[in-house]
C-alpha cells in the first residue's frame, strides 16, 4: 500500500470536499481516497497536523474490499458504509467497485453520517462509470 500526491485530479478533489463539507460542516477533519493498492489523502483540515502516517489505517480500511464479498448475499441486504467510533472522532468509509473514500470527523449523527456516504457513494459511481 503505498500514498500518492497525484491520484486524484482536481475536479474530483473539489467534489469529494464540497459534497463532505455539506454534509458534516466544520466537523470534518480529513477525506482519504483510496484503492486496494494505494492512497491519497485528499483533505486535511487546516489546524490538524500533517504528519500521521495513513498506510495502517488506510490498509485496514482497503480490507473492506474483501469483506463487502463476505457478506454478499446477506440477509441484511447490500453493504453501505461503515461507521467506526473512536474516543476523540469518527471514521466514515465508503467503498462502490475498486474505489473508496474515509472521512474523519470531529462528531457526526447517524443523519449526517448516511447523508455524507451517499453523497461520497454518488460521487464514486461516477468514477466507476467513468473508467
Amino acid at each position: 500500500m503505498s500514498g500518492h500526491h497525484n491520484l486524484v485530479d482536481a475536479s474530483f478533489r473539489e467534489q469529494l470536499v464540497s459534497a463532505c463539507r455539506t454534509a458534516v460542516g466544520d466537523s470534518l477533519r480529513s477525506i482519504t481516497y483510496f484503492t486496494p493498492d494505494e492512497y491519497e489523502q485528499v483533505y486535511l483540515r487546516s489546524d490538524l497536523e500533517a504528519d500521521a502516517d495513513l498506510t495502517a489505517t488506510v490498509e485496514h480500511e482497503a480490507a473492506g474490499f474483501r469483506t463487502q464479498m463476505a457478506y454478499d448475499q446477506s440477509e441484511l441486504g447490500d453493504y453501505q458504509y461503515t461507521l467506526r467510533v473512536f474516543e476523540n472522532g469518527f471514521l466514515t468509509r465508503v467503498i462502490v467497485g475498486k474505489h473508496g473514500v474515509f472521512v474523519t470527523t470531529d462528531g457526526i449523527t447517524v443523519l449526517r453520517s448516511r447523508e455524507v456516504t451517499e453523497a461520497i457513494g454518488a460521487i464514486l459511481r461516477e468514477t466507476v462509470e467513468a473508467a
